[in-house]
């Protein structure tokens, strides 16, 4: 064991001197011919991060205590998957898998860049190796996670319980791969500025990472709102909590960046705002890592509260944007291109969607970092929650679901495609139903919840009728053929839209239609909640596999008596933590959930039960699902680079 570990900090020792060297390269490659060294240098340090940080996954596994890191985030009575999950359940684990999927990313561009000409592969493996050193750095000298303990305990200290879950265990995964993954459009943007070419082929080899990394952290924000809604007991799905929108900020830039370099690509046009939105992206991403390891706020997705932490993260990011946006000033004017788009155009549509995003993005900015600013200055404290964001964060993006069905039926440069009237027609038509069934079936809805309505008909029906004009579905005897035609690309984008409007079908359904109830019962006492009822049945106490657990047994039940389903929220309590935990009771269906909790309470005074009724609420995850499939259809689709590029063509 002693020995494994020590491999594991001797491995990491060697990628930060790898990815030091590599960095090495934007100065020294051409100087004295080193340009060969970046492919090898990018996979030893891949090959070293990801057998450190199999080393400290080993001591996890084996409950090695004598590992700090272990004896502070694990106990051997723990299951195996919360083991293995507890690794990254910590700032110093965390933070080592950032590194390992920032060299993976590195290393599968170094395995696939010898198509690409040899400056673009050279500075972009150059830049990341300048960002992986400076993350390896972070963890070596402030965030150790091979720490040796003189004293090893017995037993270890365990993992929060709320981290003790399935759903956690992947979100910090797939949010790290859309977080790190922004980091090769970051390189690529980079390398591209000190060379001097950004065209169509840059465009080319940018996209299918920022496709990935767009796809994984639209996933891995829709994993933390699922693990927020069943986990935490307050039967919400997002409470624009600082740490959520820290992921929200760069997927707003990564979804303005994936449309930008779009254009860049099929136009080359946009090419100094493109290059700028993949360092914003990155940037914000590094701005989350600062909200969650800083201690500037406490939350329960936070890792760390050193400030000496945040500090080094703070550096990173100031050299991280100060460096990129110097080159871009002085870069910058050289990417100018003649705009020959008209008006009625996509190129220009793309452009005000940007707008729309990167003031979407700025509100967010605002309403999480406003608080913190506030009180530094003032040492007063507020709260900037749902009221300021529904007021204006919700209008803005309103305006983004229009144009989500406008886009598509306008040409490059000039016009409207054949079908656009048809389209627009049909959007209005599904607008206005839409209404007229939200009107005829729910009692008092406010003129927002009506244009809610109006957004999901307009942006269903609308998306529904472009795809039906493209198939040519009027046509049955074509139908086949156009589906063969149909390029996956496009199938990405149809995916992507309509898993928006699926999204908003959930959001709406779950704010305009649900209901809740508090109430404080006895074992036999009948809760009756909308249009059915619950029997409180009994109070059981259980044994888990490291924890106990009072448990309500409900019976979900129609108003007749008829039983629909048995709901069993907990009260657990974790002995190693000293921690006790909410497990909330669910029966998710497509029409809504049942979702049940226990609170405090005993057989004397009786026991708190929340409950509550949330129609559509899981078609937000299935929209955010369709969203990141979208991503990845669309990644597929790409044309790949053929041949190998060597030319200048493109250079400003």
């Amino acid at each position: 064991m002693f020995a494994i570990a020590e491999v594991g900090h001797l491995a990491l020792v060697i990628a930060f001197i790898a990815s030091l060297c590599q960095a090495s390269l934007l100065v020294l490659a051409r100087p004295f011919g080193l340009a060969f060294m970046a492919v090898p240098l990018q996979i030893i340090a891949t090959v070293a991060v990801i057998s450190s940080f199999l080393c400290l996954v080993h001591g996890f596994v084996t409950s090695d205590f004598s590992i700090a890191l272990v004896a502070q985030h694990s106990h051997s009575l723990k299951p195996l998957i919360y083991k293995i999950s507890g690794t990254w359940g910590n700032h110093e684990g965390s933070l080592l898998l950032w590194s390992v999927i920032l060299v993976l990313f590195g290393g599968i561009f170094a395995l696939t860049s010898k198509r690409l000409p040899s400056d673009i592969s050279l500075y972009t493996l150059s830049v990341q190796g300048a960002v992986t050193s400076a993350f390896l750095a972070f963890s070596l000298f402030t965030s150790n996670a091979f720490e040796r303990l003189l004293d090893a305990p017995l037993e270890g200290r365990g993992l929060n319980p709320v981290l003790q879950d399935v759903g956690l265990a992947l979100h910090p995964p797939m949010l790290y791969l859309g977080y790190v993954g922004l980091s090769l459009a970051f390189s690529l943007a980079v390398a591209g500025l000190i060379i001097g070419r950004i065209d169509q082929d840059w465009g080319r080899w940018t996209r299918p990472w920022v496709l990935s990394a767009w796809s994984a952290l639209t996933a891995g924000i829709a994993l933390g709102s699922w693990w927020a809604y069943y986990e935490l007991g307050w039967g919400g799905w997002w409470f624009w909590d600082p740490v959520e929108n820290a992921s929200l900020m760069p997927w707003l830039a990564a979804t303005a960046l994936m449309h930008s370099v779009l254009v860049v690509e099929k136009r080359g046009q946009l090419k100094s705002w493109t290059v700028l939105l993949a360092i914003l992206s990155f940037s914000l991403s590094l701005v989350g890592t600062f909200i969650v390891r800083s201690g500037l706020l406490t939350s329960v997705h936070s890792f760390a509260s050193d400030p000496s932490r945040g500090i080094f993260i703070l550096g990173i990011l100031l050299v991280a944007i100060g460096l990129p946006l110097i080159l871009f000033a002085l870069r910058g004017p050289q990417l100018s291109s003649e705009n020959d788009a008209n008006f009625m155009s996509r190129d220009i549509a793309i452009v005000i969607n940007n707008i729309i995003l990167i003031v979407a993005t700025s509100i967010v900015i605002l309403g999480t970092f406003y608080p913190l600013g506030l009180e530094l200055v003032s040492n007063q404290r507020i709260t900037v929650g749902p009221p300021y964001y529904e007021a204006t964060f919700n209008p803005i993006m309103s305006f983004a679901l229009i144009g989500m069905v406008i886009g598509p039926i306008l040409m490059w440069r000039k016009g409207v495609l054949p079908h656009g009237k048809r389209v627009l027609i049909t959007a209005l038509i599904g607008a206005v139903m839409a209404n007229i069934i939200g009107l005829s079936v729910l009692h008092n809805i406010s003129p927002v919840a009506i244009a809610g309505l109006g957004l999901l008909g307009w942006l269903g029906f609308g998306m529904i009728a472009d795809m039906q004009r493209h198939l040519k579905c009027h046509q049955p005897s074509k139908l086949l053929t156009s589906l063969r035609s149909s390029g996956v690309a496009i199938w990405g984008m149809w995916l992507g839209h309509m898993g928006m409007a699926v999204f908003l079908l959930g959001a709406l359904g779950d704010g305009l239609s649900r209901s809740e109830k508090t109430v404080r019962a006895m074992p036999g006492d009948v809760i009756q909640l909308s249009d059915r009822q619950y029997r409180f049945i009994e109070v059981q106490q259980n044994q888990g596999p490291n924890y106990s657990t009072i448990t309500a047994l409900l019976s979900l039940e129609t108003l007749e008596g008829q039983k629909i389903a048995t709901l069993a929220p907990e009260k657990r309590f974790y002995p190693a933590e000293k921690q006790t935990t909410t497990e909330a009771s669910i029966r998710a269906t497509f029409a809504g959930d049942d979702y049940a909790v226990l609170g405090d309470g005993d057989n004397n005074i009786g026991y708190s039960l929340r409950l509550y009724h949330k129609p559509l609420v899981s078609w937000i995850w299935g929209g955010a699902a369709i969203m990141a499939f979208g991503g990845i259809m669309g990644f597929i689709g790409r044309k790949p680079v053929k041949g190998k590029l060597t030319k200048d063509a493109g250079a400003m």
